[in-house]
């Protein structure tokens, strides 16, 4: 500071005042309000402190700096009533939120000019008093582009978008031409709106006024197209702009984000000059919504080594790509971390926190922290509910979920989602009723855990009832929902149903198709799952459930060059499960040796399944020598497995080596090795009953072996 003034030293006031003044108020500019406190006492000292210029610099130095006594004394310098003052006294008392002092302040002026009345307009709106803003716009009889903009911009900022364009379409029908400003703000509200075409009717006024240039007009611009889904005038718009800032780079960014090329959006990223939060938080979120927590992981390391601020969205994203990874010593990591900068009360981040010590098993933390947030909302309630019934805890799931203050039909959900995870239909069904009596509407997600039992069950009237209150509830056009019930009636042997609802369905994904083809090759029907198959792999690359599904086609109806046909158009995809599926398709066709050979020349360690359903051809073609070598194999890749030991004694036994079949046996007892036990199910009035092999378990077993002694003794010839 002593540097300051001694500079002021150098133009004498009285042999050059102007440069003298000019240097006090390039000063005023850096300086803070300490030294300000002391340059004022030099300019007293010099007689100076009184000349206008530099009395009103000191006087929004003081109010800048919230000290109203100081400000105060320098008005009382001025001795009548000054214009400027006024206004800064009007925008000192705004900046602080004290509207109706600046309004005081504005009715007890003699006189005002343009930037009173805006200044005050503006203020109002700032604040979300817009019926107040709006009344002193009316009677301003300083109309100008400055003063319509403020209204135009605060509606937008207020949310009142139609408000704003009614309002731009009234400064057309006057003479006043829009601005910079103007055309940002009304560009924003056709986007959030979804005006496009008055949008696009702008692009005209744009250019005509000279603004097709300007950096606000052309960032509102792009997203204004990419609303529209004009991605390709979107990127004209950007590679048209000879300047971009960080707005530009993350708006173009997020369309390509959004179309999930990641790829093109990876290389954008690198390519931006300057990163925001908002930028840096789009790819992590995207890379761990899309199955990449990996790349997630990475780049927020890289966000944190660069200092930049930490969001709580991205925060977010990143516990929920180490949930995908089951990287709970991380995870904790990042607990720490988020305890050192403040966020650990923030109930996302806290909610998410949960969720990962959930799904890494530990329930007991994620119920530490869980007891710990103060202010729990629907989310921090949902992850603790959810994160039991995900380990099976469903008393603990249900204890939570009775003291939940407002559940949610996420928090039924939840709950009916543990229910089906842990095969307790019974439970799925009646939680379903409850919902229903409680007056909670159901969401996709219950409808589709519903319609999963269903299937499992193959309860087809209690799924033809859900399907029912989809339609009664108009969500039964849904992609998820349409699919659930294409593979509910498909899992229940109705494939004309799935049929018909996949017919009608208005939109399809990669799992429409999927359950879809999967239905029809499993119930017998191979050459229309191949027919459908063919359809589809032209719009939509095939996923792996979907190539299994075709192979499985093709397997058991005996289309073995067919299914090596695909094998060759898809090898480059095929993983473990597809070679077992193969491996099928030609041990049942009798092809043992190109199976055995498929085996040995497999990029992936082969399944046991592989080697199970080898040995189940060699059963079924009787080649015993094929089989034992395949059986040795079979043991060292699954030991504790039956499958293997079962199917090779069922071969023994089909060729009379009853020696051979009581040494399998005899390992088999060794080992600890039982047969797993067959179960049926049966539904009788919307219950479920289930049977296994030897079970007496059921309430009515008694009576039920009764009745099926009484079956056989009739059944037995006379």
């Amino acid at each position: 500071m002593r540097s300051a003034v001694k500079s002021l030293l150098v133009p004498n006031p009285a042999a050059n005042f102007e440069a003298y003044v000019s240097k006090c108020l390039s000063l005023f500019k850096t300086t803070t309000i300490a030294r300000g406190t002391v340059l004022h006492g030099h300019l007293i000292k010099t007689g100076t402190s009184s000349e206008r210029y530099i009395s009103v610099k000191l006087l929004i130095m003081y109010l800048t700096g919230r000290k109203p006594v100081e400000a105060h004394q320098v008005a009382k310098e001025f001795d009548r009533f000054d214009l400027v003052v006024h206004n800064c006294f009007i925008n000192a008392n705004i900046q602080s939120g004290e509207l109706d002092k600046a309004r005081k302040v504005f009715d007890e002026m003699p006189e005002r000019n343009e930037v009173s009345w805006t200044s005050l307009l503006s203020g109002f709106m700032k604040s979300g008093r817009v019926d107040e803003s709006l009344w002193y716009f009316r009677r301003n009889p300083f109309q100008n582009v400055v003063s319509w903009t403020a209204v135009i911009s605060g509606f937008v900022q207020n949310g009142l978008m139609l408000e704003a364009l009614s309002m731009f379409l009234e400064l057309c029908e006057s003479e006043i031409r829009p601005n910079e400003v103007t055309f940002t703000s009304v560009l924003k509200a056709c986007s959030e709106t979804g005006e496009f075409m008055l949008g696009m009717s702008l692009l005209g006024l744009i250019i005509k006024t000279g603004n097709e240039h300007k950096l606000s007009v052309s960032n509102s611009l792009i997203t204004l197209f990419l609303r529209m889904g004009e991605t390709d005038s979107s990127r004209r718009v950007f590679d048209s702009m000879a300047k971009r800032d960080v707005v530009s780079w993350t708006a173009i960014l997020d369309m390509y984000v959004e179309n999930g090329d990641l790829v093109e959006a990876r290389r954008i990223f690198d390519e931006m000059p300057q990163r925001n939060e908002v930028s840096w938080s789009a790819m992590i979120s995207r890379y761990s919504q899309s199955g990449h927590p990996e790349e997630a992981l990475s780049l927020f390391h890289k966000m944190v080594r660069e200092g930049k601020l930490i969001n709580v969205s991205c925060l977010s994203s990143v516990i929920n790509a180490l949930t995908t990874v089951k990287a709970l010593q991380s995870g904790m990591n990042i607990h720490g971390h988020t305890v050192k900068i403040g966020m650990e009360r923030d109930v996302y981040i806290s909610s998410s926190l949960i969720d990962l010590y959930c799904k890494c098993g530990q329930t007991n933390e994620g119920r530490l922290l869980f007891d710990s947030v103060a202010e729990k909302n629907v989310v921090t309630w949902n992850s603790m509910i959810g994160g039991y019934g995900f380990n099976g805890q469903m008393e603990e799931a249900n204890s939570l979920f009775e003291a939940m203050p407002s559940p949610n039909s996420v928090s039924w959900s939840a709950l009916i989602t543990g229910y089906l995870d842990n095969k307790q239909f019974d439970k799925v069904f009646d939680l379903f009723n409850q919902m229903l009596l409680f007056g909670e509407r159901p969401n996709k997600s219950t409808f589709s855990s519903l319609l999963c039992a269903c299937a499992t069950t193959a309860s087809l009237e209690k799924g033809k009832n859900i399907h029912g209150k989809a339609i009664k509830l108009g969500i039964q056009s849904d992609v998820f929902v349409g699919t659930a019930l294409t593979d509910m009636y498909a899992k229940s042997g109705d494939v004309e149903g799935a049929c018909r609802v996949f017919n009608r369905m208005p939109q399809r994904n990669e799992f429409t198709w999927t359950v879809m083809i999967q239905g029809l090759a499993e119930s017998g029907f191979a050459m229309e799952a191949l027919k459908l198959f063919d359809e589809m792999d032209s719009r939509t690359p095939p996923n792996d459930l979907m190539l299994s599904s075709v192979f499985f086609a093709c397997s058991h109806s005996g289309l073995v060059n067919r299914g090596l046909q695909y094998f060759r158009t898809f090898e480059t995809k095929m993983n473990g499960s597809h070679y077992t599926c193969l491996v099928d398709m030609l041990s049942r066709a009798g092809r043992l040796e190109e199976a055995e050979d498929l085996i040995e020349s497999m990029p992936v360690e082969p399944e046991p399944n592989a080697l199970a359903a080898l040995l189940s051809g060699c059963q079924r073609h009787k080649n015993e020598e094929l089989a034992e070598r395949t059986a040795k194999k079979l043991w060292r890749a699954a030991e504790r497995d039956s499958g293997g030991y079962v199917i090779l004694s069922n071969l023994y036994a089909s060729a009379g080596r009853w020696k051979d079949v009581l040494e399998v046996r005899k390992l088999m007892k060794e080992k600890g090795l039982k047969k797993n036990g067959g179960c049926s199910w049966i539904e009788l009035k919307n219950q479920v009953h289930s049977f296994h092999s030897g079970d007496g378990a059921h309430s009515q077993s008694i009576k039920i072996y009764g009745v099926l002694k009484l079956l056989m003794y009739e059944m037995v010839p006379v």
